[in-house]
């Protein structure tokens, strides 16, 4: 399928539009990201390939909560008592 776009000027920036009819061929939508290349003298677009992210379980997340829990039970008496310099309390 071959469609005609011409280039326009929107605030600083050259934008083309992608016809509804293309973004439903390619399966995307606005907002989609796109890959630019240039090769030999030809513009093409690819949809972005997202990166994966690593998945946590439940038990990764939760590492060090303990110390944590710990560290916060030892310095608890700070938050207790009168105000010393300019806290605001």
């Amino acid at each position: 399928m071959s469609v005609t776009s011409k280039i326009r000027r929107q605030g600083g920036a050259a934008v083309i539009t992608i016809p509804p009819t293309l973004l439903k061929l390619l399966h995307l939508e606005v907002g989609a990201q796109l890959e630019l290349n240039v090769v030999d003298g030809e513009l093409i677009a690819r949809p972005a390939v997202a990166a994966t992210r690593k998945r946590y379980s439940l038990s990764e997340l939760l590492e060090g909560a303990e110390e944590l829990q710990k560290l916060n039970a030892q310095t608890s008496e700070t938050l207790e008592g009168d105000s010393v310099g300019r806290e605001l309390g």
